[in-house]
């Protein structure tokens, strides 16, 4: 598995090289670039994928020009109009409604990103458009952060760096902040794919006594790497001492984690999710941990995104929330960058993408 730093490297030597012409075709595409595909990009990506798409010489390209605000969706169903490729980020949902904005030309989506919820998978297909994503170049530092947040909530850092700033730090107490340690724990994983090994290779140096996980169907190859054992989700609940959710947003999935799973949790556990915030009833999640049902929660994601201030999460001590952070380390994404320019200009060429989601 290629860390994002290595990943990057190897995209930039195969950023998709210029068309090939003859010099007479050379001088009239440089005259008229109007004859080149369109394409929009719905968000300042990161330097190393516009690089990719302006040295290309293949596109012609506008993007809303900011990282801070997504594009409002009216002007993105008029920018849409005709264009041959579109480069999404999370943010973006393209629907029906924004298909039919677009038009016939379309033949291509790239999304800057891993999970795909945010994308009409049945209308895409009925249209014949190809979709490229982002997968394996943000495994690192997704574990990375899922490791982090783990540690976060379950010794209860937040906590205790307020009492240190706000006064709270007084004479030594003997079970003063007192959190959960990872040494002789039982480690759920829900959603075995290449995150969630990376972040139990991660968590083994911990002295974790045993890993556990579910998914639709044991993974025997991905298991062994770890030394994991195909569980029930009713025996991953009861017997996890740190429960992982690192599965995709499906129909199969959604709320997968409600009153149901933490019920069966031990009051000693601590929850954690960096997948998708549609994986988790927030109402049931809040309940468990005002009540003491679970020991605490570490989220990287929530519905919606962002989350309301006032949302009563905010309000609970043995919540750690996070906004929406995982994959942000500058390598991996310039290499999530660089990999959906490299897509869409293969897509738009009709040649196999690097990444493409089989619909």
């Amino acid at each position: 598995m290629l860390s994002s730093r290595m990943a990057l490297r190897r995209l930039q030597r195969i950023a998709v090289a210029p068309l090939s012409f003859t010099s007479g075709a050379t001088t009239k595409v440089q005259r008229d670039m109007s004859t080149l595909p369109r394409v929009y990009v719905t968000r300042q990506i990161p330097s190393e994928g516009l690089k990719i798409l302006q040295d290309s010489g293949q596109v012609q390209f506008e993007l809303w020009d900011s990282d801070d605000v997504p594009v409002p969706r009216k002007e993105l169903l008029q920018k849409v109009k005709g264009v041959d490729g579109l480069l999404c980020v999370l943010t973006e949902k393209i629907d029906a409604e924004l298909l039919d904005a677009a038009g016939s030309n379309l033949k291509v989506v790239s999304t800057m990103s891993v999970g795909f919820d945010h994308l009409s998978l049945e209308e895409l297909k009925k249209r014949g458009i190809r979709v490229g994503y982002t997968p394996e170049v943000l495994t690192d530092a997704v574990a990375e952060l899922t490791v982090a947040l783990l540690l976060a909530t379950s010794r209860r850092l937040i906590e205790a760096t307020h009492e240190a700033k706000t006064g709270g730090w007084g004479t030594w107490r003997t079970l003063w902040l007192c959190g959960y340690e990872l040494a002789n724990s039982t480690v759920g994983i829900l959603g075995l794919g290449r995150i969630g090994v990376a972040i139990a290779e991660r968590l083994a140096p911990f002295k974790v006594k045993k890993f556990i996980y579910t998914d639709v169907a044991p993974r025997p190859e991905l298991a062994k790497a770890i030394n994991a054992e195909y569980v029930t989700l009713d025996e991953l609940a009861k017997q996890s001492d740190f429960l992982s959710v690192c599965c995709a947003l499906t129909p199969e999935t959604k709320e997968i984690c409600n009153k149901n799973l933490f019920s069966k949790m031990k009051n000693t556990s601590i929850f954690i999710n960096t997948s998708r915030g549609g994986v988790v009833n927030q109402e049931d999640l809040y309940e468990a941990l005002s009540t003491g049902q679970i020991a605490g929660a570490g989220l990287d994601v929530t519905v919606p995104e962002p989350l309301p201030t006032s949302h009563p999460l905010f309000t609970l001590k043995n919540c750690v929330i996070l906004p929406h952070i995982a994959s942000a380390s500058y390598s991996t994404r310039n290499a999530m960058s660089a990999l959906a320019a490299n897509n869409l200009l293969l897509g738009l060429r009709s040649q196999p993408m690097i990444k493409e989601l089989k619909l």
